[in-house]
C-alpha cells in the first residue's frame, strides 16, 4: 500500500510540474514602455507634451503581440504611429501602424512576430519625438 501511495504522489508531482509552465504561458503579460514627445526627450514630458505610455501585450495568442495604450480601456498610445519590430531569435522583422482611434476603439497594432525575443520601437511621424522601445519574450 505504501508503494502505491508513493507512486501516486510522485505521478501527481510530475504531471503537475509538466502542466504548470503551460498554464503560466497562457496568461497575458503586459510590458510597459513610454514615448517622450517633449523637447530633447525629457522623460517626464512637459506641460504641453506629457510622456506617452504604451504597452505590449504578449501571451494572448502564441507568436502574437498587441501594441496599445497603457491607460484604462487600452487608451494612451500615440494614434497612427509607426511600429517597427525585430524578432532577435529568428531574424524576422516588420512594420505596422497603430490604428487611428476612431469610433471609440483605442489605437492598437497586432503584430504576427512568431515566438522569440522581440525588440519593438514605436515612432511618431509628427515632430521631434523620442521613440519608445521595449524588448520582451513572445511565447
Amino acid at each position: 500500500m505504501n508503494l502505491v501511495r508513493r507512486l501516486a504522489i510522485c505521478s501527481a508531482i510530475v504531471i503537475g510540474s509538466a502542466l504548470a509552465p503551460v498554464a503560466a504561458a497562457s496568461a497575458a503579460v503586459t510590458v510597459p514602455f513610454q514615448i517622450d514627445p517633449a523637447p530633447y526627450g525629457n522623460p517626464n514630458g512637459s506641460f504641453d507634451a506629457p510622456a506617452v505610455r504604451c504597452v505590449a501585450v504578449v501571451g494572448d495568442q502564441a507568436g502574437t503581440v498587441t501594441i496599445t495604450g497603457g491607460k484604462e480601456g487600452r487608451w494612451g498610445c500615440l494614434l497612427s504611429s509607426e511600429v517597427r519590430w525585430l524578432n532577435l531569435s529568428t531574424g524576422a522583422s516588420g512594420t505596422a501602424r497603430l490604428s487611428d482611434g476612431l469610433n471609440g476603439f483605442p489605437a492598437e497594432a497586432i503584430l504576427q512576430t512568431g515566438s522569440g525575443q522581440l525588440a519593438v520601437a514605436v515612432l511618431s511621424t509628427a515632430g521631434s519625438i523620442t521613440p519608445g522601445a521595449a524588448t520582451f519574450y513572445v511565447p
